[in-house]
Protein backbone atom coordinates (compact mmCIF):
# COMPACT_ATOMS: atom_id res chain seq x y z
CA UNK A 1 0.00 0.00 0.00
CA UNK A 2 2.96 2.58 0.66
CA UNK A 3 4.65 1.86 -2.26
CA UNK A 4 1.57 2.62 -4.27
CA UNK A 5 0.63 5.70 -2.55
CA UNK A 6 4.27 6.92 -3.78
CA UNK A 7 4.03 5.62 -6.89
CA UNK A 8 0.71 7.58 -7.49
CA UNK A 9 2.14 10.74 -5.49
CA UNK A 10 5.33 10.40 -8.24
CA UNK A 11 2.87 9.71 -11.22
CA UNK A 12 1.37 13.15 -10.31
CA UNK A 13 4.37 14.88 -9.99
CA UNK A 14 5.58 13.99 -13.66
CA UNK A 15 2.06 14.67 -15.42
CA UNK A 16 2.60 15.72 -18.99
CA UNK A 17 -0.17 17.00 -21.25
CA UNK A 18 0.11 16.84 -25.23
CA UNK A 19 -0.79 17.98 -27.22
CA UNK A 20 -3.72 20.47 -25.33
CA UNK A 21 -6.61 20.15 -28.09
CA UNK A 22 -6.74 16.34 -26.94
CA UNK A 23 -5.74 16.37 -23.50
CA UNK A 24 -4.33 13.08 -22.42
CA UNK A 25 -1.91 12.02 -19.40
CA UNK A 26 1.39 10.09 -19.51
CA UNK A 27 2.63 7.88 -16.77
CA UNK A 28 6.32 8.14 -16.37
CA UNK A 29 8.45 6.05 -18.73
CA UNK A 30 11.79 4.96 -18.99
CA UNK A 31 12.00 7.76 -21.17
CA UNK A 32 10.25 10.44 -19.41
CA UNK A 33 10.35 13.15 -22.04
CA UNK A 34 8.97 10.86 -24.68
CA UNK A 35 5.99 12.63 -25.68
CA UNK A 36 7.66 15.87 -25.74
CA UNK A 37 10.32 14.75 -28.37
CA UNK A 38 7.12 13.52 -30.34
CA UNK A 39 5.72 16.66 -30.22
CA UNK A 40 8.64 18.92 -31.34
CA UNK A 41 9.66 16.14 -33.45
CA UNK A 42 6.51 16.58 -35.66
CA UNK A 43 6.60 20.64 -35.33
CA UNK A 44 9.70 20.48 -37.28
CA UNK A 45 8.73 18.07 -39.62
CA UNK A 46 5.87 20.46 -40.45
CA UNK A 47 8.79 22.93 -40.75
CA UNK A 48 7.42 24.71 -37.84
CA UNK A 49 10.10 26.40 -35.27
CA UNK A 50 9.52 25.44 -31.27
CA UNK A 51 10.22 27.65 -28.59
CA UNK A 52 11.09 27.20 -24.85
CA UNK A 53 9.46 28.74 -22.06
CA UNK A 54 11.03 28.07 -18.88
CA UNK A 55 8.93 29.44 -15.25
CA UNK A 56 11.64 29.13 -12.59
CA UNK A 57 10.32 29.09 -8.77
CA UNK A 58 13.37 30.41 -7.43
CA UNK A 59 12.53 30.62 -3.71
CA UNK A 60 10.69 27.60 -3.51
CA UNK A 61 13.10 26.19 -0.69
CA UNK A 62 12.08 28.97 1.08
CA UNK A 63 8.48 28.82 1.15
CA UNK A 64 8.29 25.18 1.76
CA UNK A 65 9.62 26.58 4.88
CA UNK A 66 7.77 29.22 5.70
CA UNK A 67 4.07 27.06 4.77
CA UNK A 68 5.03 23.49 5.60
CA UNK A 69 5.91 21.20 2.99
CA UNK A 70 2.38 18.94 3.18
CA UNK A 71 0.63 23.04 2.21
CA UNK A 72 3.34 23.90 -0.14
CA UNK A 73 2.92 20.34 -1.79
CA UNK A 74 -0.72 21.21 -2.44
CA UNK A 75 0.10 24.39 -3.78
CA UNK A 76 1.97 23.52 -6.28
CA UNK A 77 -0.48 20.76 -7.60
CA UNK A 78 -3.10 23.50 -7.29
CA UNK A 79 -0.30 26.08 -9.35
CA UNK A 80 0.36 23.19 -11.81
CA UNK A 81 -3.78 22.67 -13.05
CA UNK A 82 -4.32 26.61 -12.56
CA UNK A 83 -1.23 26.77 -15.27
CA UNK A 84 -2.80 23.69 -17.15
CA UNK A 85 -5.78 25.67 -17.47
CA UNK A 86 -4.79 29.24 -18.63
CA UNK A 87 -2.34 27.80 -21.36
CA UNK A 88 -5.48 25.39 -22.64
CA UNK A 89 -7.06 28.56 -23.19
CA UNK A 90 -4.38 30.08 -25.08
CA UNK A 91 -4.07 27.11 -27.71
CA UNK A 92 -4.33 27.57 -31.51
CA UNK A 93 -6.03 25.75 -33.88
CA UNK A 94 -2.74 25.26 -35.64
CA UNK A 95 -0.17 24.67 -33.10
CA UNK A 96 0.76 22.54 -30.40
CA UNK A 97 1.40 23.41 -26.78
CA UNK A 98 3.44 21.33 -24.75
CA UNK A 99 3.76 21.41 -20.70
CA UNK A 100 6.99 19.39 -18.98
CA UNK A 101 6.56 19.58 -15.49
CA UNK A 102 10.64 17.79 -15.12
CA UNK A 103 12.26 19.20 -12.62
CA UNK A 104 11.12 20.43 -9.17
CA UNK A 105 11.10 24.45 -9.36
CA UNK A 106 9.40 24.97 -11.94
CA UNK A 107 7.96 23.51 -15.38
CA UNK A 108 8.46 24.67 -19.63
CA UNK A 109 6.45 25.32 -22.16
CA UNK A 110 7.37 24.40 -25.64
CA UNK A 111 5.07 26.15 -27.83
CA UNK A 112 5.26 25.75 -31.89
CA UNK A 113 5.47 28.89 -33.88
CA UNK A 114 4.98 29.30 -37.89
CA UNK A 115 7.96 30.65 -39.22
CA UNK A 116 11.66 32.46 -38.41
CA UNK A 117 10.33 36.17 -38.81
CA UNK A 118 12.42 37.90 -36.30
CA UNK A 119 9.08 39.77 -34.98
CA UNK A 120 7.90 36.08 -33.42
CA UNK A 121 10.45 36.50 -30.32
CA UNK A 122 7.31 39.04 -29.28
CA UNK A 123 4.68 36.15 -29.57
CA UNK A 124 6.26 34.39 -27.75
CA UNK A 125 7.99 36.55 -24.98
CA UNK A 126 3.60 38.17 -25.25
CA UNK A 127 2.70 34.68 -24.40
CA UNK A 128 5.17 34.24 -21.69
CA UNK A 129 4.22 36.89 -20.09
CA UNK A 130 0.26 36.12 -20.58
CA UNK A 131 0.06 32.48 -19.13
CA UNK A 132 2.30 33.57 -16.07
CA UNK A 133 -0.31 36.97 -15.56
CA UNK A 134 -3.40 35.08 -16.11
CA UNK A 135 -2.25 32.18 -13.51
CA UNK A 136 -1.16 34.69 -10.75
CA UNK A 137 -4.72 36.08 -11.31
CA UNK A 138 -6.46 33.13 -10.89
CA UNK A 139 -4.22 32.24 -7.75
CA UNK A 140 -4.64 35.90 -6.18
CA UNK A 141 -6.87 34.47 -3.16
CA UNK A 142 -3.77 32.13 -1.88
CA UNK A 143 -1.63 34.20 0.18
CA UNK A 144 1.39 31.69 -0.87
CA UNK A 145 1.78 32.34 -4.31
CA UNK A 146 1.94 36.19 -3.65
CA UNK A 147 5.29 34.55 -1.78
CA UNK A 148 6.77 33.44 -5.26
CA UNK A 149 9.28 34.44 -6.81
CA UNK A 150 9.24 32.85 -10.73
CA UNK A 151 11.94 33.67 -12.86
CA UNK A 152 10.72 33.58 -16.68
CA UNK A 153 12.98 32.96 -19.94
CA UNK A 154 12.80 31.64 -23.30
CA UNK A 155 14.72 30.46 -26.10
CA UNK A 156 14.00 28.78 -30.00
CA UNK A 157 15.07 24.84 -29.80
CA UNK A 158 17.88 24.83 -32.16
CA UNK A 159 16.76 22.31 -35.34
CA UNK A 160 20.43 21.76 -36.78
CA UNK A 161 20.98 19.19 -33.48
CA UNK A 162 21.07 15.24 -35.36
CA UNK A 163 19.25 14.41 -31.52
CA UNK A 164 15.91 16.39 -31.65
CA UNK A 165 16.27 15.13 -27.59
CA UNK A 166 19.61 16.64 -27.59
CA UNK A 167 18.17 19.97 -28.73
CA UNK A 168 15.43 20.52 -26.54
CA UNK A 169 17.71 19.65 -23.70
CA UNK A 170 20.01 22.47 -24.89
CA UNK A 171 16.97 24.82 -25.61
CA UNK A 172 15.88 24.04 -21.96
CA UNK A 173 18.65 24.55 -20.28
CA UNK A 174 19.33 28.14 -22.50
CA UNK A 175 15.91 29.31 -21.31
CA UNK A 176 16.52 28.14 -18.16
CA UNK A 177 20.05 30.26 -18.26
CA UNK A 178 17.82 33.46 -19.71
CA UNK A 179 15.19 33.08 -16.43
CA UNK A 180 17.62 32.61 -14.16
CA UNK A 181 20.27 34.99 -15.59
CA UNK A 182 23.11 33.68 -13.74
CA UNK A 183 26.03 36.06 -14.11
CA UNK A 184 29.04 33.57 -13.94
CA UNK A 185 27.97 30.53 -15.99
CA UNK A 186 26.17 30.67 -19.75
CA UNK A 187 24.00 34.26 -19.06
CA UNK A 188 27.35 35.73 -19.19
CA UNK A 189 28.63 34.03 -22.22
CA UNK A 190 25.25 34.70 -24.12
CA UNK A 191 26.09 38.35 -23.26
CA UNK A 192 29.43 38.27 -24.23
CA UNK A 193 28.42 36.87 -27.83
CA UNK A 194 25.85 39.43 -28.40
CA UNK A 195 27.79 42.16 -27.45
CA UNK A 196 30.69 40.81 -29.80
CA UNK A 197 28.24 40.97 -32.50
CA UNK A 198 26.95 44.56 -32.20
CA UNK A 199 30.70 45.37 -31.66
CA UNK A 200 31.86 43.99 -34.80
CA UNK A 201 28.64 44.31 -36.95
CA UNK A 202 28.51 40.50 -37.61
CA UNK A 203 25.09 40.02 -39.27
CA UNK A 204 24.65 39.25 -42.94
CA UNK A 205 21.59 40.36 -45.05
CA UNK A 206 19.12 38.26 -46.95
CA UNK A 207 16.53 39.14 -49.07
CA UNK A 208 12.91 37.56 -50.24
CA UNK A 209 11.47 39.37 -53.44
CA UNK A 210 8.09 40.36 -53.37
CA UNK A 211 5.80 40.30 -56.40
CA UNK A 212 3.74 42.46 -58.04
CA UNK A 213 0.68 39.75 -59.05
CA UNK A 214 -0.18 41.57 -62.12
CA UNK A 215 2.64 41.86 -64.19
CA UNK A 216 4.41 39.06 -62.50
CA UNK A 217 7.53 40.94 -61.88
CA UNK A 218 9.44 42.20 -58.56
CA UNK A 219 8.31 44.78 -57.11
CA UNK A 220 10.05 44.78 -53.80
CA UNK A 221 12.37 43.27 -51.58
CA UNK A 222 11.87 41.90 -47.86
CA UNK A 223 15.36 42.12 -46.06
CA UNK A 224 16.14 39.52 -43.68
CA UNK A 225 18.72 39.42 -40.92
CA UNK A 226 20.73 36.44 -40.09
CA UNK A 227 24.02 35.89 -37.45
CA UNK A 228 27.25 34.98 -37.96
CA UNK A 229 27.69 31.44 -39.97
CA UNK A 230 27.75 28.66 -38.24
CA UNK A 231 27.19 29.69 -35.24
CA UNK A 232 24.14 28.86 -32.60
CA UNK A 233 23.22 32.47 -33.22
CA UNK A 234 22.91 31.99 -37.11
CA UNK A 235 19.40 32.22 -37.54
CA UNK A 236 17.17 35.10 -36.44
CA UNK A 237 14.79 33.53 -33.95
CA UNK A 238 17.99 32.41 -31.82
CA UNK A 239 19.47 35.90 -32.26
CA UNK A 240 16.47 38.31 -31.60
CA UNK A 241 15.56 36.20 -28.94
CA UNK A 242 19.14 36.36 -27.04
CA UNK A 243 19.46 40.11 -28.00
CA UNK A 244 15.67 40.89 -26.27
CA UNK A 245 16.57 39.09 -23.11
CA UNK A 246 20.24 41.01 -22.71
CA UNK A 247 19.32 44.07 -23.57
CA UNK A 248 20.94 44.27 -26.61
CA UNK A 249 17.69 44.53 -28.70
CA UNK A 250 17.75 47.98 -29.90
CA UNK A 251 21.84 48.23 -30.96
CA UNK A 252 20.98 45.14 -32.70
CA UNK A 253 18.25 46.61 -34.51
CA UNK A 254 20.00 49.71 -35.46
CA UNK A 255 22.98 48.14 -36.84
CA UNK A 256 20.38 46.00 -39.16
CA UNK A 257 19.14 49.02 -40.36
CA UNK A 258 23.18 50.31 -41.60
CA UNK A 259 23.29 47.39 -43.18
CA UNK A 260 20.58 47.60 -44.96
CA UNK A 261 21.33 51.28 -46.49
CA UNK A 262 24.98 49.94 -47.33
CA UNK A 263 23.16 47.08 -49.43
CA UNK A 264 21.24 50.04 -51.07
CA UNK A 265 23.67 52.39 -51.81
CA UNK A 266 26.23 49.25 -53.29
CA UNK A 267 23.86 48.03 -55.52
CA UNK A 268 21.93 51.57 -56.42
CA UNK A 269 18.83 49.36 -56.12
CA UNK A 270 15.57 51.40 -56.66
CA UNK A 271 12.53 49.12 -55.74
CA UNK A 272 11.13 49.16 -52.20
CA UNK A 273 12.58 47.70 -49.44
CA UNK A 274 11.06 46.08 -46.31
CA UNK A 275 12.53 46.54 -43.17
CA UNK A 276 11.31 44.40 -40.47
CA UNK A 277 11.57 46.77 -37.07
CA UNK A 278 10.12 45.30 -33.62
CA UNK A 279 7.16 47.32 -32.02
CA UNK A 280 9.51 48.01 -28.39
CA UNK A 281 12.36 49.85 -30.99
CA UNK A 282 10.12 51.71 -32.80
CA UNK A 283 8.67 52.97 -29.95
CA UNK A 284 12.10 53.86 -28.55
CA UNK A 285 12.66 58.32 -27.75
CA UNK A 286 16.17 57.63 -29.58
CA UNK A 287 14.48 56.26 -33.15
CA UNK A 288 13.38 58.86 -35.10
CA UNK A 289 16.82 61.21 -34.63
CA UNK A 290 18.92 58.18 -34.79
CA UNK A 291 16.99 57.22 -38.05
CA UNK A 292 18.04 60.69 -39.34
CA UNK A 293 21.33 60.28 -38.38
CA UNK A 294 21.71 57.13 -40.67
CA UNK A 295 19.71 58.65 -43.19
CA UNK A 296 22.29 61.43 -43.22
CA UNK A 297 25.57 59.65 -43.62
CA UNK A 298 23.68 57.60 -46.81
CA UNK A 299 22.21 60.15 -48.79
CA UNK A 300 21.38 57.82 -51.68
CA UNK A 301 18.67 56.23 -49.50
CA UNK A 302 15.12 57.47 -50.64
CA UNK A 303 13.07 57.04 -47.54
CA UNK A 304 10.43 56.90 -49.97
CA UNK A 305 11.78 53.50 -51.12
CA UNK A 306 11.27 51.93 -46.92
CA UNK A 307 8.41 50.14 -45.90
CA UNK A 308 8.95 49.70 -42.08
CA UNK A 309 7.63 46.25 -41.30
CA UNK A 310 5.34 45.84 -37.69
CA UNK A 311 3.62 43.41 -35.77
CA UNK A 312 1.29 44.46 -32.99
CA UNK A 313 2.33 47.06 -30.83
CA UNK A 314 1.02 44.51 -27.83
CA UNK A 315 4.66 44.23 -26.53
CA UNK A 316 5.42 47.91 -26.12
CA UNK A 317 4.99 49.32 -22.89
CA UNK A 318 4.73 53.21 -24.19
CA UNK A 319 2.22 52.73 -26.61
CA UNK A 320 1.77 56.37 -27.06
CA UNK A 321 6.03 56.72 -28.07
CA UNK A 322 5.30 54.56 -30.88
CA UNK A 323 2.35 56.13 -32.55
CA UNK A 324 4.31 59.46 -31.93
CA UNK A 325 6.91 57.95 -33.52
CA UNK A 326 5.33 56.66 -36.47
CA UNK A 327 3.76 60.41 -37.40
CA UNK A 328 7.25 61.61 -37.07
CA UNK A 329 8.65 59.16 -39.88
CA UNK A 330 5.28 59.65 -42.32
CA UNK A 331 6.28 63.04 -42.02
CA UNK A 332 9.75 61.83 -43.25
CA UNK A 333 8.32 59.53 -46.23
CA UNK A 334 8.65 56.73 -44.56
CA UNK A 335 5.90 54.13 -44.70
CA UNK A 336 4.44 51.31 -42.74
CA UNK A 337 3.48 47.66 -43.39
CA UNK A 338 1.43 45.68 -40.67
CA UNK A 339 2.62 42.05 -40.84
CA UNK A 340 0.83 39.06 -39.90
CA UNK A 341 -2.76 40.02 -40.41
CA UNK A 342 -5.01 37.56 -39.77
CA UNK A 343 -2.21 34.89 -37.35
CA UNK A 344 -3.46 34.53 -33.83
CA UNK A 345 -2.10 37.37 -31.81
CA UNK A 346 -3.16 40.18 -34.49
CA UNK A 347 -6.69 42.03 -34.67
CA UNK A 348 -8.20 44.12 -37.22
CA UNK A 349 -8.33 47.35 -34.84
CA UNK A 350 -4.76 47.83 -35.31
CA UNK A 351 -5.17 48.32 -38.70
CA UNK A 352 -7.93 51.09 -38.15
CA UNK A 353 -5.31 52.80 -35.76
CA UNK A 354 -2.03 52.95 -38.03
CA UNK A 355 -3.66 53.45 -40.73
CA UNK A 356 -0.98 51.13 -42.93
CA UNK A 357 0.03 51.48 -46.51
CA UNK A 358 0.38 47.74 -46.61
CA UNK A 359 -1.18 44.99 -44.95
CA UNK A 360 0.75 41.69 -44.72
CA UNK A 361 -1.55 38.31 -44.78
CA UNK A 362 0.24 36.03 -42.29
CA UNK A 363 1.28 32.45 -44.04
CA UNK A 364 -0.95 30.80 -41.80
CA UNK A 365 -4.30 32.18 -43.71
CA UNK A 366 -2.66 31.65 -47.29
CA UNK A 367 -1.06 28.36 -46.43
CA UNK A 368 -3.33 25.69 -48.79
CA UNK A 369 -6.20 28.58 -49.42
CA UNK A 370 -7.90 26.85 -52.51
CA UNK A 371 -8.65 24.31 -49.64
CA UNK A 372 -10.09 26.37 -47.22
CA UNK A 373 -13.27 28.10 -47.98
CA UNK A 374 -13.40 29.63 -44.19
CA UNK A 375 -9.34 30.81 -45.05
CA UNK A 376 -10.96 32.19 -48.29
CA UNK A 377 -13.61 34.27 -46.79
CA UNK A 378 -11.09 35.60 -44.06
CA UNK A 379 -9.08 36.97 -47.43
CA UNK A 380 -12.24 38.78 -48.33
CA UNK A 381 -12.45 40.62 -45.42
CA UNK A 382 -9.37 41.47 -44.88
CA UNK A 383 -9.25 42.75 -48.56
CA UNK A 384 -12.65 44.19 -47.71
CA UNK A 385 -10.62 46.38 -44.90
CA UNK A 386 -7.41 47.45 -46.75
CA UNK A 387 -9.66 48.58 -50.09
CA UNK A 388 -11.53 50.87 -46.67
CA UNK A 389 -8.19 52.43 -45.43
CA UNK A 390 -6.63 52.46 -48.64
CA UNK A 391 -3.99 50.03 -48.23
CA UNK A 392 -1.92 47.67 -50.64
CA UNK A 393 -1.82 43.86 -49.51
CA UNK A 394 1.12 41.55 -49.15
CA UNK A 395 -0.24 37.65 -49.11
CA UNK A 396 3.08 35.96 -47.53
CA UNK A 397 3.78 32.37 -47.49
CA UNK A 398 2.98 31.32 -51.15
CA UNK A 399 4.46 27.87 -51.60
CA UNK A 400 1.88 26.64 -54.51
CA UNK A 401 0.42 27.74 -58.04
CA UNK A 402 -2.71 26.61 -56.49
CA UNK A 403 -2.23 29.63 -53.84
CA UNK A 404 -1.55 31.72 -56.47
CA UNK A 405 -5.07 31.37 -58.09
CA UNK A 406 -6.92 32.12 -55.66
CA UNK A 407 -5.25 35.30 -54.42
CA UNK A 408 -5.28 36.69 -58.49
CA UNK A 409 -9.14 35.70 -58.49
CA UNK A 410 -9.21 37.92 -55.45
CA UNK A 411 -6.75 40.73 -57.08
CA UNK A 412 -4.24 40.52 -53.86
CA UNK A 413 -2.06 43.04 -55.05
CA UNK A 414 1.24 41.25 -54.21
CA UNK A 415 2.31 37.71 -53.02
CA UNK A 416 6.11 36.51 -51.25
CA UNK A 417 6.92 33.25 -50.94
CA UNK A 418 8.66 29.96 -51.45
CA UNK A 419 7.20 29.84 -54.49
CA UNK A 420 8.95 32.72 -55.96
CA UNK A 421 12.23 32.04 -54.05
CA UNK A 422 14.01 31.58 -50.52
CA UNK A 423 15.79 34.37 -49.00
CA UNK A 424 19.44 34.82 -50.41
CA UNK A 425 22.31 37.16 -50.62
CA UNK A 426 20.52 40.40 -51.20
CA UNK A 427 23.49 41.28 -53.82
CA UNK A 428 23.18 37.76 -56.01
CA UNK A 429 19.21 38.58 -55.75
CA UNK A 430 19.52 41.74 -57.26
CA UNK A 431 21.87 40.85 -60.10
CA UNK A 432 19.83 37.98 -61.03
CA UNK A 433 17.17 39.68 -60.90
CA UNK A 434 18.81 41.90 -63.63
CA UNK A 435 20.33 39.72 -65.56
Amino acid sequence: MRLDRKYRKWIDWWKVILPLRNIRFFPPRFIIRDPIVEGVSQAFKKGHEVAVIVYHIRNLQDISQWFGESEMEMAIQTLKKTFREVTEQEQRTDSIILIDYHYGDGFTVYFQVEDDIEQRVFDVEALMNKLYMDMKHSLSSNPIYDQLIVDKGFMFIDKSYTSVQDAIYSGRKQALTMAEKRVKSEYLEMRYKMKKIIQKKEIRMFAQPIMDMMTKEIHAWEMLTRGPEGTNLEMPLRLFSVARQTGNLYDLEMIVLERIFEKMKETGCHQEIFVNFTPLTLGNKRFVQDLQTQLANFSTVNPRQIIIEMTEQDSVDEKKGLIDNIKKLRTLGFRFALDDTGAGYSNLYSIGEILPEIIKIDRALIQNIHESSVNESMLRGILLVAREVGSRVVAEGIEKGEEISVLSRHEVDYAQGYYFARPTDFTHQLLASHS
